[in-house]
Formats: structure tokens, C-alpha cells, sequence
């Protein structure tokens, strides 16, 4: 899909990128990372995942993200919640999914942080802009939305 993207000033047509992400819920808390300093929105909060490759699926590609961002394999549930956004060099189409970690121990491979945190909580940290609907939909309806199974 391509978008009518304005950027400068200058009318140009920005392709969207496809991102996955997971909301992954644990005994009331889900799961937040942070960038590594050196990537484009560098030490910002966000919801693991990544950008879905040629010929996955966004569960394919999430499955893999986990994988590769946090050493863990996931299933992957029902989408929560799917938002566009346009940053200054990217428009994303994020959607994020319930997940739940069905094997390992979340490690920081490409993150410098993660943290288990409430949906009160979130307010304390600064996120992607991309996720901060999904962040106010969160508060909203607090850890009682979670689907059977999703909180361990």
C-alpha cells in the first residue's frame, strides 16, 4: 500500500511498513524494551517486534522477532490492536498481539533494557510514538482484557 506522505514539505508517496509487536502479560504486568541508543528512536520504550519480511506472516514474523530480540518463543494470539503512524522517515503499520513466552527467559540481545511493568506504570516512561494509542487503551481497560492463558 502506498500513502500520500508530506515530509518537509514536499509531497512525496511513503510506502507503509508492516511491524509486529507483542503484548505479552505476566501476573499483571506486560512486558516493555528499550532501543539500543544507536538505532533510529534510540532509548525510547517499545513493544517487542519488528518488521514483517517478504513472504510472512505477521505471526510468522513476530514468532521470529521474539526470537531474535529476546531469545524466547512465543504463541502468538489475537491481534489487541493495529495503529498507523508516520515518523519523520517511516509510516508503519504496527500491529500488536497478544503473546505468550512458551519457552526461555526474555534476555537482552538487541534491547539495553526491559522491564515487566502495569498499565499504570507505562505513564513513567517514554515510549515509540507509534504505541502511545495502544498505551492509552491499555490503561483504559488495565489487565482485564487479557484472553485465557495469556498471564502465567
Amino acid at each position: 500500500m502506498v500513502w500520500p506522505f508530506s515530509a518537509n514539505g514536499n509531497n512525496m508517496e511513503k510506502k507503509i511498513t508492516e511491524v509486529v509487536a507483542a503484548l505479552i502479560w505476566e501476573k499483571g504486568r506486560f512486558l516493555i524494551c528499550r532501543r539500543a541508543a544507536h538505532k533510529a528512536r534510540g532509548l525510547l520504550w517499545e513493544f517487542v517486534g519488528g518488521k514483517v519480511e517478504a513472504g510472512e506472516t505477521k505471526e510468522e514474523a513476530l514468532v521470529r522477532e521474539c526470537a531474535e530480540e529476546l531469545g524466547v518463543r512465543v504463541s502468538v494470539g489475537e491481534p489487541f490492536m493495529e495503529v498507523t503512524h508516520a515518523y519523520p522517515d517511516l509510516l508503519v503499520r504496527l500491529t500488536l498481539f497478544y503473546a505468550k513466552i512458551v519457552d526461555g527467559t526474555p534476555q537482552l540481545l538487541e534491547h539495553c533494557d526491559l522491564r515487566w511493568i502495569t498499565p499504570e506504570e507505562s505513564a513513567e516512561y517514554e515510549f515509540c510514538p507509534a504505541d502511545e494509542g495502544i498505551l492509552a487503551r491499555i490503561r483504559a481497560e488495565g489487565a482485564r482484557r487479557r484472553p485465557e492463558g495469556s498471564d502465567s
